[in-house]
């Protein structure tokens, strides 16, 4: 954090009159600034919070105009973590297309990753032939990535206003839906394992068995959080009536997810529009009155309860069932043969070889199109929204009937939870902007996408 005046430094000149050395503001966000202080001579000073700011969230940059402590205009910088992911999207098949939006919200993968596949599936007209189990699995990995997103907002909140324990804590009841992701997907993050058509693989051996136990395990750090959080005064003290937005301010604004719902309004994707049959579950959504940053972190404490609800039923869906296929029977869409660990820890089963390299050369020429060319999609265009741990995601996806998209833009739910700064932080206290903040829990990657 570095503070200015309006007489700030850009380069260095003489001064004529004095003799002496002075610096002036000119350029970027600081001429603006400067100019109208000068022209209504006032002195102000303005604080500038990031990019790498730890409390930032990311690579957001806050720019606070201050009086004394408090905060009289804020406004955000986005845009230090563009990686051009739509446009490359452009350039890959339509099956790469999840590895690219994996990696944009990289605290919730499984959610750009859900949301891009049934967009595409929409245009492919297969959403009904999508297999049961790949459904209900896809459900079980988003909702584990729910509690594990909402565990990271209410970790680096805490520790932002100095609970460290309330972070080691909250990370550590992370890492147990970590180890379950990395089980069934082989990775902790950035999986593309939701795949156009159903998943990549079925649930290895054991699976069920080892969530169950995470849940538990789970529940015992949820209730340490609990202790150290929701009786604790000094923390009630800095969040209760902080970072205030009410219910009129949330709809103009277009907030969504936890934030929407602290003021009273239940929207929640999964009731309003289900997909991935979330209308066949049993969960509640919670919501609260009092719209400021305490009651966010108690909507999604309640959320993680709830999201293991949902879980809970996916397990008894997948143990009922039983083994089964996880992709569509459509050999021009599904990859020719199972995808599967070899006996080397790497690579594909040696059956999958052994078919494709050995016994059948229609099989080879067809896995190599597929996996090179990809599969065509009709033309059209198509929305997607899916309910993200941040609010709502939406996927239009534009096809001029060829093997890649022609457009893929997201509608990311910290982009547009990111203008509320200005209103929750303005009026209020250097020190409240932290917490402010961290009640929005933005992610930088799904903003400069």
């Amino acid at each position: 954090m570095s503070t200015t005046t309006p007489r700030a430094t850009a380069h260095l000149v003489d001064d004529e009159t004095s003799g002496l050395p002075t610096f002036e503001a000119s350029g970027g966000d600081w001429s603006d600034i400067a100019e109208e202080a000068a022209r209504i001579g006032e002195e102000r000073i303005v604080v500038n919070m990031g990019p790498q700011h730890p409390s930032t969230h990311g690579v957001l940059r806050l720019m606070l105009e201050i009086d004394g402590e408090t905060v009289t205009e804020a406004r955000a910088g986005i845009g230090y973590l563009h990686t051009g992911i739509e446009k490359n999207m452009e350039f890959r098949t339509w099956t790469q297309g999840v590895t690219f939006c994996t990696r944009m919200d990289y605290v919730a993968p499984l959610f750009q990753e859900a949301a891009y596949c049934l967009a595409v599936e929409k245009l492919l007209g297969i959403t009904d032939d999508v297999p049961e189990r790949a459904t209900v699995i896809r459900v079980l990995l988003m909702e584990l990535n729910r509690i594990a997103s909402h565990l990271v907002c209410i970790a680096t909140g805490g520790n932002e206003l100095g609970a460290t324990t309330i972070m080691t804590v909250g990370f550590t009841a992370r890492e147990e839906v970590l180890r379950i992701f990395e089980l069934i997907t082989g990775l902790r993050m950035n999986h593309a394992f939701i795949r156009p058509g159903g998943v990549a693989q079925d649930i290895p051996p054991g699976s069920i068995d080892t969530i169950r136990e995470a849940l538990t395990t789970m529940r015992h750090y949820f209730r340490q959080l609990e202790d150290l959080m929701l009786a604790n005064p000094i923390l009630k003290l800095r969040l209760q009536g902080v970072g205030y937005l009410g219910l009129s301010g949330c709809m103009a604004l277009g907030m969504t997810g936890p934030v929407l719902r602290s003021a009273g309004l239940p929207y929640d994707v999964r009731k309003a529009a289900p997909y991935c049959g979330y209308e066949t579950y049993d969960f509640e959504v919670p919501t609260s009155t009092e719209a400021d940053s305490w009651s966010r972190v108690v909507l999604r404490m309640e959320e993680c309860y709830q999201s293991m609800r949902i879980v809970e039923q996916t397990l008894d869906r997948l143990q009922k069932m039983g083994p089964g296929p996880v992709m569509v029977a459509d050999k021009k869409v599904a990859w020719p043969a199972q995808l599967a660990i070899g006996s080397d820890g790497m690579g594909n089963s040696l059956d999958h070889i052994k078919e494709i390299m050995g016994t059948s050369m229609e099989a080879l020429i067809h896995h190599f199109k597929l996996v090179t060319e990809g599969f065509r999609v009709p033309a059209g265009q198509v929305f997607q929204t899916v309910e993200h741990p941040r609010g709502e995601l939406g996927v239009h996806l534009v096809s001029d009937g060829g093997t890649r998209p022609y457009r893929a833009h997201f509608r990311d739910p910290s982009f547009n939870n990111l203008q509320a700064v200005s209103i929750m932080c303005e009026g209020g206290q250097v020190a409240d902007v932290v917490v402010a903040v961290a009640s929005l829990d933005p992610v930088l990657g799904g903003v400069d996408r």
